[in-house]
C-alpha cells in the first residue's frame, strides 16, 4: 500500500512539474530560435496579393536569417482572405506559436481583424501594404511601412484635378472592402475641396467582392457627366473595370489604389488597361536607399523578374522587426513594440521609415500608369508637412 501511494504522489509531482514546463507562456528570448509569425491571404479573393508580400518576407528571411545570434523561423498562416480566418491566424500565432512579433497584412480589412488578438496578447504587428488608419488607430501594437489612406486619397485627388483636369468624377467602389470604401471617403474630401464644388462627385456605383459583371455600374457612370473615374478595389475585380468599361466605349480616365500594382491588372484587362493610372509605394527605377538596390538585386536574381511594391513593403517589415530586435536586445514582445514604436530614418528597400505617434510610416507616394503593357513610373508625391 505505501508503495502504491508513494508511486501516485511521484506521478502527483511529475504531473505538476510538465503543467508547469508547458504552460501558455510568451517567446522564451533564452532560447536559439526567434519566431515571427506571418498571416496572409494565400488563397481567395487576395491570394496573389499575399504571395508577392510572402516572397518579400522570404526573400529577406533568407538574407538575414539570425538576430542576436539566434535563428529567425518564419511561421507562415493563411488568413484565406477572410476577416475571421485573419483573426483566427493571429490567435494560432500569438497562442501556439508563442511568436515574438507579427507581419501582415495584404488588406486593410484582415489586418484590422487581427487587431485585438495582437493588442490584448500584447504581441507587435507590423503591417505591410494595409493603409486604412483603422488598422493602428488606439493600438499600441500595431504599426505599418506603409504610408496611410488620407495621404493617398489626397494624392489621386490631386492628380485627377490639376493632372486629369477633371472637375466631376464617378466613384465605382467595393463596398465590402474596409480599404476601398475608405480610400473613396479620402479622396472625395480632397477632391470637394479642390473643386469648391460639393456635389463634385456626380455619381456613386458600388460592387462586392467577388463580381464579375459591372455593367450597370459603368453604363450609369457613362451618363452620369462624370470626366473621370476613381475606382478603388481589389485588383481582379478593378481590371474587369477597366476591361468592361473600354468594351462600352467609356473613355475616361480610369484611376485607383495601390491594389493595382499586380500582374493580374495587366493581365485580365488586356490592352484596356493602357494609361489607368494609380498610386503606390515604390518603383524599382527609384534608388532610395543602399538597401533598395541590394533588394532589387536579390530579387531579381531569385525569381527573375521585377518586384512589386508591396513585396518590398513586406521585405521591409522583416527587416524593421530585426532592426528592432537588434536595438531593444530582446526577444521579448513588448520590448520589440517600444523599440518599433521608438523607430526613425530607418533605411529599407522601400524608402525611410519613420514612425509618428500612431505607428504609421511617414512615407512619399509613387503614382504610375500602364504603358505598353507595363507599369511605368510617372511622379513622386513628398508627404504632407
Amino acid at each position: 500500500m505505501k508503495k502504491k501511494l508513494s508511486l501516485l504522489l511521484s506521478l502527483v509531482l511529475l504531473f505538476a512539474m510538465v503543467t508547469i514546463g508547458c504552460g501558455n507562456k510568451k517567446q522564451d528570448s533564452s532560447g536559439d530560435v526567434i519566431k515571427i509569425g506571418v498571416f496572409e491571404p494565400l488563397t481567395g479573393a487576395n491570394a496573389a496579393g499575399g504571395a508577392l508580400e510572402v516572397e518579400g518576407i522570404k526573400l529577406a528571411n533568407e538574407l538575414y536569417p539570425e538576430i542576436l545570434g539566434k535563428k529567425v523561423e518564419l511561421i507562415i498562416l493563411d488568413n484565406k482572405s477572410d476577416k475571421v480566418e485573419a483573426a483566427n491566424a493571429a490567435t494560432r500565432l500569438v497562442d501556439k506559436d508563442k511568436v515574438s512579433a507579427i507581419i501582415g497584412s495584404w488588406g486593410s480589412g484582415f489586418s484590422i481583424a487581427a487587431g485585438k488578438v495582437v493588442k490584448d496578447a500584447e504581441v507587435p504587428a507590423v503591417g505591410t501594404s494595409c493603409t486604412n488608419p483603422l488598422v493602428t488607430l488606439n493600438n499600441d501594437y500595431y504599426f505599418r511601412v506603409c504610408f496611410i489612406d488620407p495621404f493617398q486619397g489626397n494624392v489621386m485627388a490631386n492628380y485627377a484635378y490639376n493632372k486629369v483636369g477633371a472637375k466631376k468624377v464617378a466613384f465605382i467602389i467595393e463596398k465590402s472592402n474596409d480599404y476601398a470604401v475608405g480610400l473613396a471617403k479620402f479622396f472625395e474630401d480632397t477632391f470637394t475641396e479642390l473643386s469648391g464644388d460639393k456635389d463634385s462627385v456626380v455619381y456613386r456605383a458600388y460592387y462586392n467582392t467577388g463580381d464579375q459583371d459591372f455593367t450597370a455600374q459603368l453604363t450609369s457612370i457613362k451618363q452620369s457627366g462624370a470626366e473621370a473615374i476613381f475606382a478603388p478595389g481589389n485588383f481582379t475585380e478593378s481590371a474587369l473595370i477597366i476591361k468592361q468599361a473600354k468594351q462600352l466605349g467609356l473613355d475616361l480616365p480610369i484611376l485607383g489604389g495601390d491594389t493595382w500594382e499586380t500582374p493580374e491588372v495587366i493581365e485580365i484587362a488586356g490592352d484596356a488597361a493602357e494609361g489607368v493610372v494609380f498610386s503606390t509605394f515604390f518603383d524599382a527605377n527609384a534608388k532610395l536607399t543602399d538597401k533598395t538596390t541590394e533588394f532589387i538585386k536579390a530579387y531579381k536574381e531569385k525569381y527573375n523578374k521585377e518586384p512589386a511594391a508591396v513585396t518590398a513593403l513586406a521585405f521591409d517589415a522583416y527587416l524593421l522587426i530585426l532592426d528592432a530586435i537588434e536595438r531593444a536586445d530582446s526577444t521579448e514582445p513588448n520590448d520589440i513594440r517600444d523599440a518599433l514604436a521608438d523607430t526613425k530614418d530607418f533605411p529599407g528597400a522601400a524608402g525611410i521609415v519613420t514612425l509618428d505617434e500612431n505607428g504609421d510610416a511617414v512615407k512619399s507616394a509613387v503614382i504610375k500608369t500602364v504603358k505598353d503593357g507595363k507599369f511605368t513610373y510617372l511622379t513622386t508625391v513628398e508627404p504632407m508637412k
